[in-house]
């Protein structure tokens, strides 16, 4: 949580809200890939890739 905090006052110092869909875009993939590892869905999202 300390590392999210930081990262959204960054975001709100800098003004760098454009950062802010890239990360959550980020944060997304890596979910689903991690959740792909484990289940039947991997052969089919690998295709996408």
């Amino acid at each position: 949580m300390h590392l999210l905090g930081q990262i959204w006052k960054f975001i709100r110092v800098y003004r760098k809200i454009w950062m802010g869909p890239i990360i959550v875009l980020m944060l997304l993939l890596g979910g689903l890939l991690i959740f792909a590892q484990s289940s039947a869905f991997a052969p089919f999202l690998y295709a996408i890739f």
